[in-house]
């Protein structure tokens, strides 16, 4: 087990550099997401790949995989916080296509 803590904690150090800078550069994050909570579900979310695997990714590759996670989250919950006005809207504009 310690094995696996002391991994969490070197994947851990090396991603929460790359999501403060990306918190830094969307405001949307900053408004939808918590970044600690981020972090968190995202050193659980790549606990399924060794850690060589981890390793093997380049930064720029694990920024952008990280960066793609945190929009879908930053959105997911996008439509709960419409009015009903807008709900109606956006299902008026969807039947449309």
């Amino acid at each position: 087990m310690q094995k696996n803590s002391s991994y969490n904690q070197e994947f851990f150090n090396r991603i929460s550099p790359i999501v403060e800078n990306l918190f830094n550069k969307n405001s949307l994050y900053l408004v939808k997401l918590n970044k600690r909570e981020m972090i968190e579900m995202l050193v659980t979310l790549f606990e399924r790949f060794s850690p060589e695997e981890i390793r093997a990714i380049k930064d720029d590759d694990l920024t952008d995989r990280i960066d793609s996670i945190l929009i879908l989250e930053a959105i997911s919950g996008t439509l709960n916080d419409l009015t009903p006005e807008q709900i109606k809207m956006y299902d008026e504009a969807v039947k449309r296509k």
